[in-house]
């Protein structure tokens, strides 16, 4: 500022509207300048209301969410003729109904004869199901082990056959 000795360590704006157009001022000056700055003054209620809208998005333009995707509800509500079309679902995987189709067989690919083996120690037919295997070696382990046989060990070695099976079922992905 004209006739100031103090040093100038401090810029700022001149204007609003170019704000990198700036002044170096001293601290004295600055608290002059801001007393007096009006970012807003000359702007209408409208245009400062605007300015404040805007400013929540960072000056950036937007859009409305969804604008694509209006024209396509409105012919799917059209189509469907019903003011509850957005509720309706496509069950492919029969969720929430029984499905119209039996069931396709179980194990379409042939077994390896570890698994024909290992389903033969847990007494299966090679059609049983993943829940029948579990339940099986549940029940066996429960049958064979030392803990329920009184601390006999007699059935011990069966134990570790059923074990054993299970495991090579779980490691072939059978179960």
């Amino acid at each position: 500022m004209p006739g100031c000795n103090g040093i100038a360590e401090l810029r700022v704006p001149k204007t609003r509207h170019n704000m990198d157009d700036r002044q170096w001022l001293c601290r004295e000056h600055l608290r002059q300048h801001n007393e007096r700055w009006n970012y807003f003054d000359g702007m209408s209620d409208g245009e400062i209301e605007r300015f404040c809208l805007d400013a929540i998005t960072g000056h950036r333009p937007t859009w409305p969410l969804g604008k694509r995707a209006a024209a396509q509800r409105e012919r799917n509500r059209e189509r469907a003729g019903s003011a509850y079309w957005s509720y309706r679902y496509e069950d492919g995987f029969a969720v929430f109904e029984e499905a119209a189709e039996p069931a396709s067989p179980r194990r379409p690919t042939r077994l390896t004869k570890g698994q024909l083996d290992a389903l033969a120690t847990l007494n299966l037919e090679e059609t049983a199901s993943l829940h029948e295997v579990k339940a099986r070696y549940k029940e066996l382990v429960k049958r064979f082990h030392p803990d329920t046989n009184g601390g006999d060990r007699g059935t011990e070695e069966r134990l570790r056959l059923v074990i054993r099976a299970y495991g090579h079922l779980r490691a072939t992905g059978f179960v």
